[in-house]
């Protein structure tokens, strides 16, 4: 057994390639589970970034940046050897994601050793498997030897909704782990909205004072942006006050076409590009919003959306976004296929509920995040599990 309840904190050392925010929602979730210090563990992250990264300035929690790493894959050499010779300080070792180098490392220097768990991120969802086969045949190469031993021997391997445990069964026949589902979620907004939504103003005054949905997360193919885009067009005429948002960082260099397809519709004027949001001018961006939408074609939690919830905006999904049906049965949003015409269904179910049905939605969205997506719960399981680990002798 790991420490008794005493005046010592745990210790837990989370592992991930990166902590550039441009990078998503694992990124956003170390960040988040870090915050959490008070209620009973001591955090520190081991990254493959450059130190010299101006992302690690300013977090209130040690990194331990081994990079600059150039490699696809996340080789780096100096992983391994400080895992080893950092072990022993940590209670539990958390691997965020999968089909990178740190998670071979740590089941080289932990196994045995410290109990490590894998969070996976919704890495396992068989919709790659399907949308990108060449790519899923790449990995069945890299799954026997590395990736099935790393899952195998982790004490839990950790899933965000019971979809995505079920799910990730599906992508490789060859699997064996113990699986545990966690709570999952955001930490709520802290300040003042009203100081909020007027950062949020600043960079994109275009929306002060009028109505409008906004999409939040990287512009990406798998975000079902270019659906969005297309249904949004076709209802305009239907609701000529509304705008769209469409803030987060353009990695794939898609939003110039995009872009074309707004300007051929003739909406120029009422879809709006902000880039990536953070801080004050996320949550402003929320706040202001009527509803926050996502028509994603794979999602396995989707951090933005329990932040939306948070800040008391409805949520507009895609049944891809593993937890869109739970929220749907709360009345807290609306759900649909991942498909064009779903998308389009979004949209026009929104425009026609009334201005009483959009407030009582609102006040679900509140209750929803209180009881299914306070990320404490998260790291509060995370603590629980780790002091009941048993390691188990090495053979």
């Amino acid at each position: 057994m790991l420490k008794d309840d005493g005046p010592n904190p745990m210790r837990i050392l989370h592992i991930i390639e990166t902590l550039n925010p441009e990078s998503g929602g694992p990124t956003e979730s170390v960040r988040v589970l870090l915050s959490y210090g008070p209620i009973g563990y001591v955090g520190e992250v081991v990254t493959l970034d450059d130190p010299a990264a101006p992302y690690l300035c300013d977090l209130d929690f040690p990194v331990h940046a081994l990079g600059p790493t150039n490699t696809t894959y996340g080789y780096n050499a100096k992983l391994l050897p400080w895992l080893r010779a950092n072990r022993h300080r940590f209670d539990g070792v958390v691997v965020n994601g999968l089909w990178q180098y740190c998670g071979f490392a740590a089941w080289r220097a932990l196994n045995g050793n410290t109990p490590y768990m894998v969070f996976a991120h919704g890495m396992l969802d068989p919709y790659f498997r399907y949308a990108f086969p060449l790519k899923h045949l790449k990995k069945w190469i890299y799954w026997i030897p590395f990736e099935y031993r790393v899952l195998r021997d982790a004490y839990r391997v950790l899933f965000t909704s019971k979809a995505e445990k079920r799910l990730a069964e599906k992508s490789f026949w060859l699997h064996k782990w113990n699986p545990y589902v966690v709570p999952y979620g955001a930490s709520g907004p802290k300040g003042d909205p009203e100081v909020q939504k007027q950062a949020f103003f600043d960079l994109c005054p275009e929306v002060e004072g009028r109505r409008y949905l906004l999409f939040l997360g990287r512009i990406h193919r798998k975000k079902g942006c270019d659906m969005l885009i297309d249904a949004f067009a076709k209802i305009a005429p239907d609701d000529p006050e509304l705008h769209l948002v469409m803030a987060g960082p353009d990695q794939q260099l898609w939003s110039a076409k995009l872009k074309e397809a707004v300007a051929a519709a003739g909406l120029t004027e009422r879809v709006h590009w902000p880039g990536m949001l953070k801080g004050d001018a996320k949550w402003g961006s929320l706040f202001g919003s009527e509803a926050f939408i996502l028509p994603s074609h794979q999602e396995n939690f989707g951090i933005a959306v329990a932040e939306a919830l948070a800040c008391g905006r409805p949520v507009l999904l895609a049944d891809k976004v593993n937890i869109a049906e739970d929220i749907a049965e709360d009345k807290a949003g609306l759900m649909e296929r991942d498909t064009p015409d779903g998308t389009l269904q979004l949209l026009r179910r929104w425009i026609r509920m009334s201005a009483q049905e959009r407030q009582q939605m609102s006040e679900r969205a509140t209750e929803c995040f209180q009881q299914r997506y306070d990320m404490s719960e998260n790291a509060k399981a995370i603590i629980r599990l780790f002091e009941n680990a048993i390691v188990p002798a090495t053979p």
